[in-house]
């Protein structure tokens, strides 16, 4: 008999805010050690009263918008209550009743065709605390207690763990780029919710939820296990199959039973009376559509029409930094294929030699634009366009000036560039007689000791055609 799989997805984002969802602790990736950023409403002290973040509604919006949803203009909190350690009120301040976000939908392409997959909703919550196990001990770290997070919910509408990956690659793609979330490990989080019915069947299948998936490559490999336990479970009875919550041990590549599936009724959900509703009015509203990133869609054909190659493409989309300096460059009036290489590559290296990653890039774009308008212009050479970029990650200084304080805007006329050259040539009788006698590398080291005398003045393609000519 043949079998479809039948899958639906809960995603949990966290959101890039300077502080958490209902206190003026800093966010999650600002803590150095375990519970130092924790004060006493986030860590369930008694009288403690929750405050809204104001951002974390306006990425929920955004986040909605892009992917198609309805925006509920009232929307209000509840309390889920169920006790773990790791939560210290006992309870979950999250949304039931009237969710900020509902009916949205996401286009996929995949090898198999083309898929629409329906959003239930998104909703807005606190994330939880951390259990750190220590031996036969177990700790607890609040740092990452009342941490924003939207979840996600789709339909049960993949029928594949290909689909699934296409999906969350894409809300990958489209938070990092408009700004909602980095998603790194940690930052985006997956319950996997997985059924089997024959094929053609209408009925749905016993459903299992797969908790807490953080690696696009486990939750694969979850989806075939589970997928496949369940056919078995049906084709040969080698198990009865109840509606449960599973882990997948990433080094059996098996799941694992963790408890019964629990229903809404376990959660005793009410509504929380510490927080007012939230009104969206008209202006509010429209003003976190002003603010909208454009579609990734639409800026990857953007770019693709630039002459942008795929691969960079991909990494502009995936950095919102990066794709938001690009943008802010270009619109200064630089070329963008020109921009790409210095971003990605000239400033990747600066970056890299700091023991930093391209998403650490912190410069302006006006400084940016400076640097790459000199070297396109001709006012200075690409090598000492480097040099001024390096000062200005590492010490911010002013391009211009920097520029104009090393004498890297001096002017050479070829005469005194074939003056020097012959100097040089005079000085360095060995390396010339290694290149006569077939020694390619001789050349170069001629060339070097030209610029070193020109002290970096003059343009490197120019001044290596007049040793060529000198040379024969």
């Amino acid at each position: 008999m043949k079998y479809e799989i039948v899958i639906g997805l809960e995603t949990h984002v966290e959101l890039n805010t300077k502080s958490k969802i209902f206190c003026s602790c800093g966010g999650h990736s600002e803590a150095k050690e375990p519970n130092d950023c924790v004060c006493p409403a986030c860590s369930g002290m008694p009288g403690m009263l929750p405050v809204m973040n104001k951002k974390v509604v306006e990425l929920a919006v955004t986040a909605g918008l892009m992917l198609n949803c309805e925006i509920s203009r009232y929307t209000t909190f509840d309390k889920k209550n169920y006790y773990y350690p790791d939560l210290p009120c006992a309870y979950q301040i999250t949304q039931l009743n009237h969710p900020i976000c509902t009916n949205g939908l996401v286009h996929l392409k995949t090898s198999e065709g083309e898929r629409d997959i329906r959003i239930k909703q998104i909703h807005m919550e606190e994330d939880a605390g951390k259990l750190v196990h220590v031996g036969k001990a177990s700790l607890v770290d609040f740092n990452r207690t009342s941490v924003p997070l939207i979840e996600i919910v789709t339909q049960p509408d993949f029928r594949s763990a290909e689909e699934v990956l296409v999906y969350l690659n894409k809300l990958k793609s489209m938070f990092r780029s408009g700004g909602i979330s980095e998603c790194e490990e940690g930052a985006m989080r997956c319950d996997v919710n997985i059924s089997v019915r024959p094929e053609g069947s209408e009925e749905f299948g016993v459903r299992t939820e797969i908790k807490n998936m953080a690696s696009f490559e486990a939750i694969e490999r979850a989806i075939h296990y589970e997928a496949q336990r369940h056919m078995d479970a049906i084709e040969f009875e080698t198990e009865e199959l109840v509606q449960e919550t599973r882990r997948f041990d990433d080094a059996s590549g098996k799941t694992f039973a963790m408890r019964n599936k629990e229903t809404e009724a376990d959660y005793r959900y009410f509504p929380d009376a510490n927080l007012m509703p939230i009104i969206i009015d008209d202006e509010w509203f429209e003003e976190i559509k002003a603010n909208m990133p454009a579609a990734i869609d639409e800026k990857a054909d953007e770019y693709r029409a630039a002459g942008i190659s795929e691969n960079e493409i991909e990494m502009i989309i995936d950095n919102h930094n990066v794709s938001t300096l690009l943008d802010a460059v270009v619109e200064i009036g630089c070329d963008p294929k020109s921009a790409v290489g210095w971003i990605l590559t000239e400033c990747a290296g600066v970056l890299r030699k700091n023991g930093k990653l391209i998403k650490d890039l912190d410069i302006s774009a006006e400084k940016m634009a400076a640097i790459i308008k000199m070297v396109d212009s001709g006012d200075i050479n690409r090598m000492n366009g480097r040099k001024t970029l390096t000062a200005v990650l590492e010490e911010d200084v002013d391009p211009a000036a920097y520029v104009k304080e090393n004498g890297f805007d001096k002017k050479v006329d070829t005469a005194t560039i074939e003056a020097i050259m012959d100097k040089v040539l005079a000085e360095n009788t060995q390396a010339l007689e290694d290149f006569r006698n077939g020694k390619v590398k001789a050349k170069q080291a001629l060339f070097g000791a030209c610029m070193r005398e020109l002290k970096g003045i003059g343009d490197p393609a120019v001044i290596r055609e007049m040793l060529d000519k000198k040379l024969g």
